[in-house]
């Protein structure tokens, strides 16, 4: 017991070790928003507070729902892939973001509606890195970011992507900080052409009438409010700071307002991510200055009515960047993906889960209309924000951005385009190998994984392009500013956010089915032949000629066009190379042929909108391994092989593998067992020795499947992705450990309660009378069941209140093995049982065996092994009272 003891206290210093750096909360101070003592503004148009009047302004306004349609842009999370004071950028960004669509819609320039209606999400981190008045990430003012706007506009997140880090913080710059770009074997150089948003003029407004006529007449705008320790754990409603908190140190903007119950509210977007306050938003008490956000607001009127400005850098400046960064691709193992890795073969690990009638089996296809696109929809945009899989650095993720667009358009299809916008986490997918790496990967594996974990917005879990651990942070997580930093401070994982699954999934090919299949439910994704050709494409309708194509690429389609003046069908394309490639990171190209491919294999999914998870389906197959009502195939449980490896998870029993080493883990057990009553002297009868075995191995296969339970629904209740195997392996060390402590005081217990009623067939374990009978191996069996039971409440208990110490701890023991889980689940299953089988044998045989001559007066009704009630590990030696006069103290030895 010593060293079981020893074990235990190890195994908390450890575990304390590890989450001694982690805080408990926030630490108070500055959130980003420091005051510039500039407050010269610029102003060239009436104000409209000036011009409205005020007192016939709505009741309730808000840009979120304006007749159906929503003018915000995606939320976002400042405090990820680590902390940034960078509120002030988010603040600003967002809402002249926000303002851009509402202008592109007033003064549409005569450009298409797809134009008018595209979604444009600024880039903070160009802000962070250049405007030079400001502090990047310890702090900043909206007024002053909006400063930097007029005299050198901002590019789309597809030219910078946000990275937590600012010029306070290292940065620098060059036309690469402004807007970049990399790809394989070049590593990462400045784009030569891109778009900027200007700010035409931008002011300051105080005041709640204001700051109303503002609102209504122009758009959102950016505030700054006072962060209190409720503010902080805001998860709904409207609140109200009782505090008279107004020493304002954080950034927001505000999109409208409202009432409820006589009580008037601002509506408020944060940048904390969509698992804070409502869906990352905040409805506050309006009229009061409450948390001081009536103090003094900013604004930003766009340049041009919203529309760019194109920008060219001189090509000196390009060539001499491009050379300063070849060396850094040179060492960058991501960068050496190609291509022709980007994207596998389209497979399902299990075949294609298909629950409902495919779209062309419920329509007749010559009623597909001539033209159909999914961002102008009688006038409304359904797609989601474009994306960027090359910054800030390559990274051949273009399996994981595909997919996550068309599942994520779908989901704005399901919910009509209505807020909040949800944009799925592709770095999730590459964190967790769902589908692959950075070095390419299989759609279809994207749609198993969506369909059994779930995927949560990019909120969660930031684009890096990088491989990151599937570790707990690797789902979903937050950044605070420490005692040590306030950048980049510290980061946890976050306990409650939604994910989104995915009901049923399949693959798609050919002109027609693909048609009715984005007709119905939404973009797909598809596999095409990414060229050289193809990469330097700036516009048109694409064609050309492959005689094989080699599919090397994901995109998403999301309709198709009639050229009238060439009579020529083509598909709408979405990449993922940024906004300055083809037609605003979107393509056209030939349907039929000349198409790279891009008919051969396409994949789609369908979403639960809700975050919903897929109804449960159980394992019922025939003789011929025909699925049955509600159950499902051979194939249903076989795909889950595949994908657990490729997910880099160990999962206990759900891969066929699994299984196998359970069942050479029975057998061994069983057979050790064999062998040892063949070197025990005497030999116990054959009878005896099965009564003996069949009640130790009904007890281990209690206690193991109780384990094997609860390590994976503790796993598959949590938001955040622990590890089965190492939950178990807590489970069996704390069971042969203190759980055995636990046996010795329950067996004792009723031991000496059996003794004292005279109760022989309880008191004397291992004795079945002479001959052997079975109603005394029911009743020992039914006590020994029932002490099993009472310890591992006892452990279960222990583990619940250590849960997450436990599961971090666990998970972190074997994330060595995190791309080798069948030899983890070996470890777990054999190596660790037969260690630990193998130590408290010799403690038995050094310490704990019972004295031949001790035994002798049972005669031949009892043998030395009879006195072991052997289950799965040895726990304790315990001293039975006489149970007849002449009879000596026997000490029993109780194998669990």
């Amino acid at each position: 017991m010593h060293v079981s003891f020893l074990l235990a206290a190890a195994a908390a210093i450890t575990t304390a070790a590890a989450f001694a750096s982690l805080p408990e909360h926030p630490i108070r101070g500055g959130y980003g928003y420091t005051r510039s003592p500039d407050r010269s503004v610029s102003l060239t148009s009436p104000r409209p507070h000036d011009v409205l009047d005020v007192t016939k302004l709505p009741k309730n306004f808000d840009w979120r729902n304006v007749n159906g349609t929503r003018y915000v842009t995606i939320s976002r999370n400042q405090h990820i892939p680590h902390y940034c004071g960078s509120c002030w950028s988010f603040a600003a960004t967002s809402a002249l973001a926000d303002r851009i669509l509402i202008a592109k819609e007033r003064h549409p320039h005569n450009k298409s509606s797809v134009d008018v209606h595209r979604e444009v999400v600024l880039s903070p981190q160009v802000l962070l890195n250049c405007d030079k008045k400001d502090n990047g990430c310890h702090g900043g003012d909206q007024l002053e970011a909006y400063r930097y706007m007029k005299e050198n506009g901002v590019p789309e997140e597809g030219c910078q992507r946000y990275e937590a880090t600012g010029h306070d913080t290292g940065n620098t710059c060059t036309d690469r900080d402004v807007c970049e770009n990399c790809l394989p074997s070049k590593g990462c150089f400045p784009q030569k052409t891109y778009d900027k948003y200007y700010v035409s003029e931008y002011g300051t407004t105080l005041g709640e009438q204001q700051m109303m006529a503002e609102i209504y007449a122009r758009g959102p705008i950016a505030c700054s409010v006072a962060v209190t320790d409720e503010f902080l754990k805001y998860s709904g409603g409207i609140f109200d700071d009782k505090t008279n908190a107004t020493d304002v140190d954080h950034a927001i903007s505000i999109v409208g307002w409202g009432e409820e119950n006589n009580v008037p509210f601002w509506v408020l977007r944060n940048s904390w991510g969509s698992f804070w306050g409502e869906d990352g938003w905040m409805r506050l008490v309006r009229g009061v200055n409450n948390v001081g956000i009536e103090g003094e607001c900013a604004f930003g009127v766009p340049k041009d009515d919203g529309w760019p400005t194109s920008t060219t850098i001189e090509e000196d400046e390009a060539r001499q960047e491009e050379e300063d960064v070849i060396n850094d691709a040179e060492e960058d193992q991501s960068m050496k993906s190609t291509l022709a890795g980007c994207r596998q073969k389209l497979h399902f690990a299990g075949g294609e889960r298909v629950t409902s009638q495919l779209p062309h089996e419920t329509m007749d296809l010559k009623d597909l209309p001539k033209t159909w696109d999914w961002r102008d929809v009688n006038g409304k945009n359904y797609v989601t924000w474009d994306k960027n899989q090359h910054i800030p650095k390559y990274c051949g993720s273009c399996w994981a951005q595909g997919t996550t667009s068309a599942l994520s358009d779908r989901i704005s299809i399901m919910r009509n385009a209505s807020w909040p916008e949800i944009a799925l986490s592709p770095q999730v997918l590459i964190n967790c190998h769902a589908g692959g790496t950075c070095n390419g990967g299989n759609p279809g594996l994207v749609y198993e994984y969506a369909h059994r974990h779930g995927i949560p917005d990019q909120t969660c879990q930031a684009y890096q392009a990088t491989n990151l651990r599937c570790d707990q942070f690797a789902i979903c997580e937050t950044c605070w500013p420490s005692k040590e930093s306030f950048t980049p401070g510290v980061c946890e994982s976050v306990k409650k956010f939604t994910k989104y699954y995915v009901s049923e999934y399949g693959s798609v090919s050919g002109a027609d089915y693909m048609k009715a299949e984005i007709y119905k439910r939404g973009p797909i994704g598809c596999g095409v032949h990414a060229t050289k050709k193809f990469e330097a494409y700036t516009g048109g309708i694409y064609s050309e000629h492959v005689m094989f194509p080699f599919i090397n690429h994901e995109i998403s389609v999301a309709g198709w066009g009639h050229d009238e003046e060439t009579d020529t069908e083509y598909w709408i394309g979405r990449n993922s190379w940024g906004t300055y490639w083809g037609e605003n990171g979107w393509f056209r190209i030939q349907m039929h042929h000349n198409n790279l491919g891009i008919e051969q294999e396409c994949d789609w999914g369908v979403p639960l909108p809700d975050g919903s998870k897929p109804k449960d389906f159980v394992i019922s197959i025939d003789y011929q391994g025909n699925k049955e009502a509600g159950g499902a195939t051979v194939q249903d449980f076989l795909h889950m092989v595949a994908l657990d490896e490729v997910s880099g998870q160990c999962h206990l029993f759900t891969d066929v593998f699994d299984r196998l080493v359970q069942l050479i883990l029975a057998f061994i057990a069983v057979f050790v067992l064999y062998i040892k009553r063949k070197l025990e002297l005497p030999i116990r009868p054959m009878k005896v020795w099965v009564l003996d075995v069949s009640k130790q191995s009904l007890g281990a296969l209690y206690i193991h499947c109780i384990s094997i339970i609860l390590s994976i629904e503790t796993v598959a209740s949590t938001s955040t992705v622990y590890d089965e195997c190492g939950i178990y392996f807590v489970n069996y060390v704390i069971d042969t450990t203190w759980g055995g402590f636990i046996m010795i005081v329950f067996l004792k217990g009723i031991n000496k309660v059996a003794a004292r009623f005279g109760v022989v067939s309880i008191a004397r374990c291992g004795d079945y009378g002479d001959p052997p009978r079975l109603q005394i191996w029911w009743t020992q069996f039914f006590v020994y069941l029932v002490a099993l039971t009472l310890m591992k409440v006892h452990n279960v208990l222990i583990i619940w209140v250590f849960f997450t110490d436990i599961a971090y701890f666990s998970t972190n023991l074997f994330s060595a093995f995190e791309d080798y889980r069948h030899l983890e689940l070996s470890i777990v299953m054999l190596v660790v049982p037969g260690c630990c089988n193998a130590a408290q044998f010799w403690i038995i045989d050094s310490y704990l065996k019972i004295e031949s001559n001790q035994l002798q007066f049972l005669g031949s009704r009892v043998d030395d092994s009879e006195k072991l009630c052997i289950g799965q590990n040895a726990v304790a030696c315990f001293s039975q009272p006489p149970l007849f006069q002449g009879e000596e103290s026997v000490k029993s030895v109780i194998l669990l």
